[in-house]
């Protein structure tokens, strides 16, 4: 056992090394106490932007990571793996992609050649429309995940046509839709993209129901929310498919549900999809490379190789809540993925607090501490 002298020693060695909070405070933002031992508000306004500051870069930290790429680390380090790695660069850009265009360009042409005559010939036929249509975007899907060289495993029963079910996953890119699709032709909520992309969203996508919504127009939830209870509603309608994050995540992280999903007075069957990156990062940072260029990165890699669970359908338990609910589905596609759950609201990847609100943020946070200490 250490002797009081060496304690003393410690505990004054542990004095030195603490930081000094009049350090980090603002010139002449020193908490003084009045002469009745209470404490003024502009006291705690004046400490309160540097204690925001030291906060929100803590959850800056935690937020961001979820919206990050994460590379491998390389592995060409010394002379003997850099003639490999070259080797492999040769392969994958110079016969493997040339051979993915080619699949993929064969793909568009049976696709388009089917499909043209299909949606314009038989109008007047629309329960065989629709199975035939179905089918050609199951068949596109294929394609695509074939111009990935992709290894894809399902796991569970394979999802059925029926009214009163919506199925939810988390999300990290486009392609978790397409990979997906090739298993069932679902109709899915997304939000409407620009470009070629968009393109497909208004005219092939919208055959198999799906809805499109613009995340700046509140307009448009009201819309949303009505057409989805309508679909869900009917018996002959694809099977709906929604990311309730709202946005793309890094497959290492859940972010916070939305509710919609979650209030619809139906079934909820959860689906994990959780990608390997010993190959290829499949996240999708959309503020960072467009859809065109994550595409190319992903023909151009090896393989994406992921693994796809089709879990028990879930039902709102009496007394809980659509939140509640939408947390304990989350809950179980995280365990199943291995996934670790934040509690950030995924829109704040595009719209940050302005700086007023977060003055009057930090103003009701003094305030509060003030009637607090004030209490005491």
């Amino acid at each position: 056992m250490s002797s009081p002298g060496k304690l003393n020693s410690s505990s004054s060695e542990l004095d030195l090394d603490r930081p000094n909070i009049e350090d980090y405070l603002p010139s002449g933002a020193s908490i003084q106490q009045e002469p009745h031992g209470k404490l003024r508000l502009r006291d705690l306004l004046d400490i309160s932007p540097t204690l925001t500051e030291a906060a929100g870069a803590i959850i800056d930290d935690s937020f961001t990571r979820c919206f990050k790429s994460n590379p491998p680390e390389p592995w060409n380090w010394n002379v003997y793996l850099f003639p490999l790695w070259c080797f492999g660069v040769v392969v994958r850009y110079f016969i493997l992609f040339p051979a993915r265009v080619l699949v993929l360009t064969i793909g568009w042409i049976i696709f388009l050649s089917s499909f043209i005559p299909v949606h314009f010939l038989l109008k007047g036929h629309d329960k065989l429309r629709k199975n035939l249509e179905r089918c050609l975007v199951e068949l596109i899907c294929s394609f695509f995940v074939a111009s990935w060289t992709g290894v894809v495993k399902y796991h569970g029963p394979r999802p059925s046509m029926r009214p009163k079910q919506v199925f939810v996953a988390n999300h990290t890119s486009m392609i978790d839709f397409i990979i997906l699709e090739q298993m069932t032709a679902f109709a899915v909520i997304m939000q409407k993209h620009p470009g070629w992309v968009g393109l497909l969203q208004s005219t092939i996508l919208e055959s198999v129901g799906c809805i499109w919504f613009n995340r700046s127009e509140a307009k448009d939830r009201e819309i949303v929310t009505k057409k989805l209870r309508d679909h869900v509603l009917g018996v002959d309608n694809n099977p709906l498919l929604i990311f309730p994050e709202g946005t793309c995540v890094n497959n290492h992280y859940t972010v916070m549900f939305k509710k919609g999903a979650f209030e619809l007075g139906c079934s909820v069957c959860p689906v994990a999809i959780k990608y390997n990156k010993i190959f290829v990062d499949a996240f999708w940072n959309s503020k960072k490379q467009s859809f065109t260029m994550h595409l190319l990165q992903l023909m151009t890699s090896w393989a994406v190789v992921c693994d796809v669970w089709y879990l028990e359908p879930q039902n709102i338990r009496p007394g809980e809540s659509p939140i509640e609910f939408a947390e304990r589905v989350r809950d179980i596609i995280s365990t199943r993925a291995g996934l670790k759950k934040v509690p950030w609201d995924g829109y704040l990847k595009y719209s940050r607090p302005s700086p007023k609100h977060r003055e009057r943020k930090q103003q009701s946070f003094a305030e509060s501490m003030l009637r607090r200490l004030e209490e005491k």
